[in-house]
């Protein structure tokens, strides 16, 4: 029982960066339309950009969580001004292989600059350790990461849900020629949004670098989960990326101990749930059917 606790709780634990990441590309989606696969590289650089304020400036943990987001929050902003929005009117293949390219720049920049060997982050001070959790101990950042991804999502659903800013922000996503019938210019919430879906992802990558190695190629291979993340939880719904996100983690987790004797089978679960999802429905677990034309 102890051990199926652990193994739980570890899910949770990287279910929170994926909750996180689906998070970002749902709210992008939702007003943009866009697929975002330059994603996984802003959570690199987030992770990336907290080692380089550390070794390079002196910066702690603690800032680098709150300069990295608006850091990169102002460069998805000035990306989508520059790139994105002149290819909105187009297919969406268009800016699908944008970020795509982005992807490759990005992480050629950090390749030439730092190379493509793994670098160590240490764990903050004031979170080393371990928490007892009862019947069993649990490093305490790790506690940390799963509490404060839960309070994102919590704050960002709030937010969306209960501000003038994110009701005008959902109205502009669903009915975009509606809201503009009330008056409100849908174009300059745009931009905000995809800054703020780029600042989550950032914000995923810092809290990522005491965990896991921070390198240029650390989120190439996440961000294919986090899509299938996306997917089943319904393209556009906040609660369905979040759901899924956490879902996911425990899924992944239970797999790689309890099919373990399948190794080719617990890596690809869950691309397995994605399939099985969209075959029960196919908008996703939370997502809105289209209207049949």
């Amino acid at each position: 029982m102890t051990g199926f606790l652990q193994h739980t709780f570890d899910g949770l634990v990287n279910g929170a960066f994926y909750a996180l990441l689906a998070l970002g590309l749902a709210v992008i989606f939702g007003m943009l339309r866009v697929v975002n696969f330059a994603h996984g590289a802003f959570y690199m650089l987030g992770a990336m950009g907290a080692y380089v304020l550390l070794t390079e400036f002196g910066v702690p943990f603690w800032w680098a969580l709150v300069i990295m987001p608006v850091l990169l929050g102002a460069l998805g902003m000035a990306l989508e001004r520059a790139f994105v929005h002149r290819l909105a009117q187009l297919d969406p293949l268009y800016n699908f292989l944008l970020t795509f390219g982005l992807t490759l720049i990005l992480q050629d920049l950090v390749k030439s600059r730092y190379g493509v060997q793994s670098i160590p982050y240490a764990t903050p001070g004031e979170l080393g350790g371990s928490v007892d959790l009862g019947l069993f101990d649990f490093p305490t950042y790790r506690v940390f990461v799963l509490v404060f991804a839960v309070a994102i999502c919590v704050g960002v659903w709030w937010l969306l849900t209960h501000s003038r800013v994110g009701m005008v922000v959902r109205a502009a996503t669903e009915r975009p020629e509606l809201t503009r019938a009330f008056g409100i210019n849908v174009g300059r919430w745009v931009t905000p949004v995809f800054g703020f879906g780029i600042a989550l992802a950032g914000l995923a990558g810092v809290l990522a670098a005491p965990m896991r190695a921070v390198n240029p190629l650390m989120g190439a291979d996440l961000i294919i989960v986090v899509f299938a993340v996306v997917v089943i939880g319904g393209l556009g719904s906040i609660f369905g990326s979040v759901a899924a996100g956490f879902g996911i983690g425990l899924v992944q987790a239970w797999g790689v101990v309890y099919l373990a004797d399948w190794p080719i089978l617990s890596q690809t679960l869950v691309f397995i749930v994605m399939a099985a999802v969209l075959m029960w429905r196919p908008a996703g677990l939370f997502g809105r059917e289209e209207a049949p034309a």
